[in-house]
């Protein structure tokens, strides 16, 4: 008797940000930073979102659907991850998505993908630029499915799935959810792919479906007015690590890993 295996179709919302090694300038307003000659890039934790996809898929069959909002530009970033191995993808025209707050951007990712009747939906634990991290706990709640967050791994079981959780104080938790289900991801949790040059070739080949954010029929929702942005002011601070040479060694190694993310 030959078992057969059930496929999966993953969506995964993704959101294209500011380079981490960008300069950032603040515009003339003092509103926002300057976006002029700025460089874009995949958002961290939707990074870590879509590689958990893609392994999923590699194990289980199936296909891997990224969706993004936003201005003209992030075709560029949805063409990454198509060559990274995701199968096709959704571009939702948003040239105001600044002006919205997490409920008004779950809601047109909710119109966008409610179609695909996905079994997983996995998004990024929060965005490098606001860090919000309320868009994947929202869109759950819009979409009726259970939800889990910090999630670092991802098994499908008989029954649904079994996740890990990052909890405080290097603690973890693993629980089950049924399918489908949405689940935010958190940085870390797997080696990132890059993208193969047979890989780039493909993605100009697959299919990117184009939306409107006013065709989506999502209800208004509250705009977001920033009264000001600011740069951080640069300051040197001292910190000491409390007891042995060894816990001082393993906490200075936390720290770099998880704080200034540098290892």
């Amino acid at each position: 008797m030959v078992e057969v295996q059930e496929t999966m179709k993953i969506i995964v919302a993704i959101k294209q940000v500011p380079d981490r090694d960008a300069q950032l300038r603040i515009d003339s307003q003092a509103k926002w930073i300057d976006e002029a000659d700025l460089q874009f890039a995949l958002n961290e934790s939707d990074a870590y979102a879509l590689e958990e996809a893609l392994q999923l898929k590699e194990k289980h069959g199936g296909e891997v659907v990224v969706v993004s909002a936003g201005p003209e530009r992030i075709g560029q970033t949805i063409r990454e991850a198509l060559a990274k191995g995701a199968d096709r993808g959704i571009n939702i025209a948003c040239d105001d998505l600044g002006s919205l707050d997490a409920l008004g951007v779950a809601r047109l990712l909710a119109e966008a993908i409610r179609s695909e009747n996905a079994d997983l939906v996995l998004t990024g634990l929060q965005s490098e630029d606001l860090g919000l991290g309320q868009t994947g706990v929202i869109l759950a709640e819009l979409l009726a499915l259970p939800h889990a967050s910090l999630i670092l791994h991802v098994e499908k079981t008989d029954t649904g799935l079994k996740v890990k959780r990052e909890l405080e104080e290097g603690w973890f938790q693993e629980i089950e959810l049924p399918l489908p289900a949405v689940l935010t991801i958190q940085s870390g949790g797997n080696k990132l792919r890059y993208a193969t040059l047979m890989g780039i070739k493909k993605a100009k080949t697959k299919e990117v479906r184009a939306l409107a954010s006013a065709d989506l029929g999502a209800s208004p929702a509250p705009v977001v007015t920033l009264e000001r942005v600011t740069l951080p002011q640069k300051q040197k601070t001292t910190q000491i690590l409390p007891g042995s040479p060894q816990e001082a060694a393993k906490a200075l190694v936390e720290k770099l890993k998880f704080e200034v993310r540098v290892i």
